[in-house]
């Protein structure tokens, strides 16, 4: 590891906890039901520290963890069938197909620009039955490929991984492109087979490295069999998370998955305690982190710009 500082990004964001709320009712069984959340695990920590424990007096319906984009409406009427006093979800997909299926249950959702989306009415004081995180990854994707043309100077065709077309900030990420003289080639892939198809045409292209695209598909159920394949193919990316660089991706950049879903739990939390959903700001990332995995950069065969370096917060060797 070198240094640990923060890259301040974006700025803003509200309390840990934004409004007391009352304390869990003694003896009451609460109930959560997600849907496509890969941090759910790190989640139901956070929820265990605030006094709902899965087991004890918390039931979590996990039907609609990793479930494939076309069954969230489906699964959606499920679990709110159910009852469950919070939905937690990922995504814009995932909300707006909780959104349809229930006006009532509280929804915490942590999606790219909640606002700007029109999943909410307004961050301080949403409407409606929805609040969560808003991580603003469509601004976080067009800094990654700065980040990654400052890595790999030399690397001219960059791929832009996406988990659908059209690409919504295309525009942003060409103007970026141009800016830096670079070609950018557009993929996209909603399922296990299209990953693999775009990332081997990825490869036949071909391309000189990789911008993976904020994605709760991509940086989520798919994020293993991604990074294994870019690993075959010796293709070098950047990505979301920078736990999936400590893990043995390239490059990343972002807020923490650790952190984002433990601010979810948090308001899940304050909802479970009888907070209204109005007060419950919707939050946002304060911390962003630039993680170098030089270990793997060695077995890529590259070499990552000393300017790249000097700004990590962290490298791996």
């Amino acid at each position: 590891m070198r240094r640990r500082e923060f890259l301040a990004l974006l700025g803003g964001g509200a309390a840990a906890w934004p409004h007391a709320a009352p304390a869990q009712q003694t003896g009451r069984q609460y109930r959560i039901a997600i849907i496509a959340a890969p941090g759910w695990q790190i989640f139901l920590d956070e929820l265990g520290q605030a006094g709902f424990v899965e087991g004890r007096n918390l039931e979590v319906d996990t039907r609609g963890l990793g479930v494939a984009p076309a069954s969230y409406e489906k699964v959606a009427v499920e679990l709110t069938k159910a009852r469950p006093d919070v939905l937690m979800v990922t995504g814009p997909d995932a909300t707006r197909a909780a959104q349809k299926a229930t006006q009532r249950i509280p929804i915490v959702a942590l999606a790219d620009d909640l606002l700007g989306s029109k999943l909410v009415a307004s961050m301080a004081h949403p409407d409606g039955n929805t609040t969560g995180v808003a991580i603003f990854a469509f601004q976080l994707d067009v800094k990654r490929l700065e980040l990654l043309h400052e890595a790999l100077p030399g690397a001219r065709r960059i791929a832009i991984f996406a988990d659908h077309e059209p690409i919504r900030n295309i525009d942003a990420l060409e103007s970026a492109a141009r800016s830096f003289s670079i070609e950018i080639v557009p993929f996209a892939a909603r399922s296990e087979d299209e990953v693999i198809r775009a990332i081997d045409a990825m490869k036949a292209t071909p391309v000189d490295a990789v911008n993976v695209l904020a994605s709760p598909h991509l940086g989520g159920e798919f994020r293993f069999l991604i990074r294994n394949r870019f690993d075959l193919h010796r293709l070098p990316a950047i990505l979301q998370w920078p736990e999936e660089a400590e893990a043995g991706g390239l490059i990343a950049y972002g807020p923490r998955l650790s952190v984002v879903f433990r601010q979810c739990a948090r308001q899940v939390a304050n909802l479970l305690r009888g907070a209204n959903v109005a007060d419950v700001p919707v939050e946002q990332p304060t911390e962003f982190e630039l993680i170098v995995n030089l270990k793997t950069a060695k077995t890529l065969g590259v070499e990552i710009a000393p300017t790249l370096l000097s700004r990590a917060n962290a490298t791996i060797e």
